[in-house]
């Protein structure tokens, strides 16, 4: 009977496509035929279990899986781990491999084997004859997994390999044409921007996408879904106002200038407009006249970086730079920048020398580079909170694979103040009380400056700790190992992506017995996080694999989540008058509120970014169509000899009739059109940016940003493959020729000779539809 009620409550969760919908039935009734040929395996020599997998390549290649030939994947990947590893893969992470190799995002907890599963998959897809992309969320996890997992591909027959910053052209060739290629998500991304300019086919480096294995899928697909990767060329410094940057650094908040109660806004008072203006040398009316319109912008964007960006809490100073702090991950997010004006800004208010800016390139959010691949698979231990985002932005179904072990860690209930001091206090107790009895202690603090304040608190009292954050994250593997050591005790900023797992008694094992036996890790989360899935990763790290552990938060009705989100607390609650706790369960219910108001918003910012985004994508797409073209063929060769024959017989001639000739023909036509193109599309998206950036001004004037946005979008767009054909027939025409032909720099064909990638932090359309947003949030407010 039971097994009936299992059956039919999944069926009816697949029916009205509830998060985690996925039906697992048909997965685990292959489990038995997948075990039943071990013995059969086993008996095999690793030449005989290649060749084995080689043979079921042969008959699988470009073909789908039907449940024989999964079995038989299944079964070979589990050997090879076997053999490799010394680890025979559990059911579970069986299950999980099936779900990837069916194009699913799979939850496994913490432990589990995330990384085999992921891997058996990716083998799985190459004996299809797919090549796979394993995402991955850092350089560090790339090297190490692809390394981690190399034998047991070589038993399957399949090539691996991995890119990372310090590898060449050829060394990123040579790992792309592997079956498996290992990449951290922007590294992956910056190689398809570099392949966007290159002029000759030989110099891609990435072949056409087939399929992509995202791990921490949540923080990849919807954490970072919006994030721009940049390829930029060098043009000069930004230089910031330094004036400006002086100016605003004397303002006072609430004298000088007023924030919104979500921190997204700042603006000037009277008082403090006259201030400035007078500190510039100019009347009030000045400064938001035509006259001094090029001050006003950049006080704008200096008061932005002085009153809502905090250091040590969205950015560290670090070796004379200013470098962006990952909020869902806690470590510095390497290559990440906000937008050139409001980046120079920060590091003028910091005094650090500022950074090159740049023309854009080209550019892709982390979502447009996933739509690249036709299949589309993840894994992550946080996946059901986001599954309406999967489902929504990329046709993905969440398939829950539940534990090897039952979960046994204890999640208490969290403990609600009235001020954060109090909060802290109890906080402090609850680590001293917890440290006496030897269990490890992981504490998961809100940011930097968290972290930093908490580790120096517990110094006073005798509490040694040991501090993980954006300024030493690159220990972080190290310390995390450790964490699970007897009387550890370790705070730590987000720990999403960190993909080190705890393991009770440290990595020797050496006082696990002793740790187990006191109950195991203990978490300890020092504020709610504005996602219900990132308390739910925090919490995620104790009780691995069945371990005993427990997990409790601490929250105020003053941390910031509450204040930005559902500041209207009810009447009527009361705290302890020397604790200050609060045991009413409306506290609980108000941070829970608060929590899905910021979810809201969150998935409203997403939806409202894609929309626009989704237009330039579908240009990129089109242009790219085109450019594959003129690189490919001789299509600019024609154009340019329709455009002006005799010039362009002249340079034939100057080149020679012969094969050689011809291809040195062919390739100094492709060069110029394709930089014309390359140029105009750099123009385009700096157009669009201009755009973005007055779109709120159409919307005072009652127009539908969107529409406006599309009606000067498109039209500009159309203009630039004829445009680009008319450039490159100047260029010829102008062009002065010699026996190599066109000197392509004094023709004006130069390409920036310096160039680099970054992310940039931000939300571009803001200011567009900050109302909406209110309004959004005001609506959840109200349910």
């Amino acid at each position: 009977m039971a097994a009936l009620i299992s059956r039919v409550g999944k069926r009816l969760r697949r029916i009205i496509q509830r998060p985690g919908s996925v039906e697992l039935t048909r997965y685990e009734a292959l489990l038995p035929a997948v075990e039943k040929l071990e013995p059969e395996l086993e008996k095999l020599s690793d030449e005989e279990l290649t060749e084995r997998a080689g043979k079921l390549r042969e008959t699988l290649k470009d073909t789908a899986f039907g449940d024989n030939q999964l079995i038989e994947v299944c079964a070979l990947g589990r050997e090879a781990a076997r053999r490799a590893l010394g680890e025979r893969a559990f059911d579970v992470q069986i299950l999980g491999t099936m779900g990837l190799l069916s194009k699913h995002v799979v939850q496994m907890e913490t432990g589990e084997g995330k990384t085999l599963a992921g891997a058996l998959a990716a083998a799985g897809y190459a004996i299809r004859g797919k090549r796979s992309h394993v995402v991955t969320v850092n350089d560090y996890l790339a090297r190490r997994d692809a390394e981690w997992m190399g034998p047991v591909y070589a038993l399957l027959g399949v090539s691996v390999g991995w890119v990372e910053p310090a590898h060449s052209r050829e060394e990123r060739k040579v790992a792309y044409a592997k079956d498996v290629t290992y990449g951290a998500v922007a590294e992956i991304g910056f190689d398809v921007l570099r392949d966007r300019l290159v002029t000759a086919v030989d110099d891609l480096v990435q072949p056409d996408p087939e399929v992509a294995i995202v791990d921490e899928a949540d923080s990849v697909l919807v954490d970072e879904a919006r994030v721009p990767l940049v390829m930029a060329g060098s043009i000069d410094h930004t230089d910031a106002d330094e004036e400006v940057a002086k100016v605003v650094r004397r303002l006072r908040l609430n004298l000088h200038y007023e924030t919104d109660s979500e921190g997204r806004n700042a603006w000037l008072t009277d008082a403090g407009a006259s201030v400035v203006a007078k500190s510039l040398g100019l009347e009030v009316d000045d400064l938001y006249g035509e006259t001094a319109s090029d001050r006003l912008p950049a006080v704008n964007v200096a008061l932005h970086a002085h009153a809502l960006l905090t250091r040590d809490v969205d950015y560290l100073v670090r070796d004379g730079k200013v470098q962006l702090i990952n909020a869902a991950r806690g470590r510095v997010a390497e290559l990440q920048r906000w937008p050139d004006g409001l980046q120079a800004a920060v590091e003028a208010k910091e005094q650090v020398t500022a950074t090159d800016r740049g023309e854009i390139l080209d550019s892709i959010t982390v979502q447009a580079l996933l739509a690249r691949y036709p299949e589309v698979a993840g894994m992550t231990g946080t996946a059901v909170a986001v599954a309406e985002q999967l489902r929504e932005f990329y046709e993905l179904e969440v398939a829950v694979i539940p534990p090897n072990t039952p979960n046994i860690r204890e999640d208490q209930e969290d403990r609600v103040f009235a001020s954060p001091s109090q909060k802290l206090r109890a906080i402090e107790e609850e680590i001293r009380t917890v440290h006496e009895t030897g269990r490890p202690i992981l504490v998961g603090t809100q940011d930097v400056a968290e972290s930093e304040e908490l580790a120096e608190k517990l110094a006073k009292v005798d509490l040694e700790c040991v501090v993980l954050n954006a300024r030493n994250d690159a220990e972080e593997a190290g310390i995390i190992a450790e964490a699970g050591k007897k009387g550890a005790v370790t705070v730590s900023t987000q720990m999403a992506g960190r993909g080190t797992d705890i393991r009770l008694g440290g990595t020797d094992g050496a006082t696990r017995e002793e740790v187990v036996e006191l109950g195991g890790l203990h978490v300890i989360g020092t504020a709610r996080y504005p996602s219900s899935r990132l308390d739910g990763q925090l919490r995620g790290r104790s009780g691995r694999q069945g371990d005993p552990g427990s997990a409790i938060f601490f929250a105020s009705l003053n941390d910031e989540l509450v204040l930005s989100n559902a500041p209207d607390v009810p009447e009527g609650i009361t705290d302890d008058e020397e604790t200050g706790e609060i045991v009413d369960n409306a506290a609980l219910r108000q941070l829970n509120h608060a929590q899905r108001v910021a979810e809201g918003v969150d998935l409203e910012i997403h939806r409202n970014t894609w929309r626009y985004t989704r237009l330039i994508e579908r240009q990129r797409r089109d242009l790219l169509v085109h450019r594959d073209k003129v690189l490919r063929t001789g299509y600019a060769a024609e154009q340019l000899e329709k455009a002006h024959e005799e010039k362009f017989g002249e340079l034939k001639e100057k080149l020679g009739d012969g094969e050689e000739g011809q291809e040195k023909l062919e390739q100094m036509c492709r060069e110029v059109l394709l930089f014309h193109v390359d140029q105009l599309w750099s123009d385009h998206l700096a157009f669009l940016t201009d755009v973005r950036e007055s779109i709120h001004l159409r919307a005072l004037a009652r127009e539908t940003p969107l529409d406006e946005f599309h009606r000067a979008a498109i039209p500009e767009f159309h203009k630039i493959i004829d445009e680009a054909n008319t450039r490159a027939a100047k260029t010829l025409e102008e062009a002065e020729l010699t026996d190599e032909g066109i000197d392509l720099g004094e023709a004006g064909v130069r390409r920036a000779n310096t160039t680099w990638t970054y992310l940039v932090h931000d939300n571009p359309f803001d200011s567009d539809f900050e109302q909406t947003i209110k309004k959004v949030r005001s609506m959840i407010k109200r349910k």
